[in-house]
């Protein structure tokens, strides 16, 4: 099993039936940068069973954090859904991906646009403190059907403002929109789509924020495909480029989970 190393896990936290969140020991040695994946995985038949997990944590947090579905048919979650403090899990040596933020070309506001666990490395990124000397706002949205998806709430909204290093910063720039598709929640603006709040300008308009405008505003965008492909048509509508591996853009989003 070349190109891979072995973690114990010590943490793991269900939020619903169909969400789990996994900690594990993190070798001095294991560095990334924030917004990364690595392939996580078991081994199962003498042979390891690998996926693509975008790494939660921050890149100074001494374990290591991943966000997960539990697919009941799905060749790993079925597995990795039943793991318990104390077993292995093998992680690829070397993270990769590009929801890193120097991809992005500078801007004002930072736009981090989630659904359901698409919301793991912007947990990555919200805790990073050079994220908020690079913006002046940075707006997290994180879309689910159910209000027991809406995962990492207290963290979010009570522990990184709290935060004795850089909880000011998180206080005064990140804006965080929550929003529940399939049951009542809040009010209905909290209920509508993403890409229908971006596209009527009413996200902008709910904190205060000027029309979207390419001098000002960038995008990461993590989530299912249907997010993805209508988000990538409105921005570029607007005028806003993709970034590539070759060359900054006004938006950027993971390859890696791309169907």
């Amino acid at each position: 099993m070349r190109n891979l190393t072995s973690e114990t896990v010590t943490h793991v936290h269900h939020w619903n039936e169909s969400l789990f969140s996994i900690k594990t020991t993190r070798s001095p040695s294991y560095t990334f940068e924030n917004g990364q994946f690595v392939m996580l995985g078991l081994e199962v038949d003498n042979k390891p069973l690998m996926r693509a997990y975008s790494i939660a944590s921050a890149n100074y947090e001494e374990e290591l954090e991943f966000f997960s579905i539990k697919v009941p048919d799905g060749a790993l979650t079925s597995r990795l859904k039943d793991i318990k403090v104390g077993e292995q899990l093998l992680l690829s040596t070397r993270p990769a991906g590009t929801l890193v933020a120097d991809f992005l070309i500078e801007g004002k506001n930072l736009f981090l646009l989630a659904t359901g666990t698409g919301l793991a490395p912007f947990m990555s990124i919200i805790k990073d403190p050079d994220i908020y000397e690079r913006y002046d706002n940075v707006i997290l949205v994180h879309s689910v059907r159910y209000k027991s998806e809406l995962a990492y709430q207290e963290q979010i909204c009570n522990e990184l403002p709290t935060n004795e290093y850089f909880g000011d910063l998180v206080s005064e720039k990140l804006l965080y929109f929550p929003i529940v598709t399939r049951e009542p929640f809040k009010d209905d603006i909290h209920q509508r789509r993403l890409t229908e709040l971006l596209k009527s300008g009413e996200l902008c308009a709910h904190f205060n924020l000027p029309a979207l405008n390419i001098e000002e505003d960038r995008f990461m965008l993590c989530g299912n495909q249907s997010m993805l492909d209508d988000t990538m048509e409105i921005l570029s509508g607007l005028g806003f480029k993709k970034a590539t591996s070759r060359e900054k853009g006004h938006f950027v989003i993971e390859h890696a989970f791309l169907e």
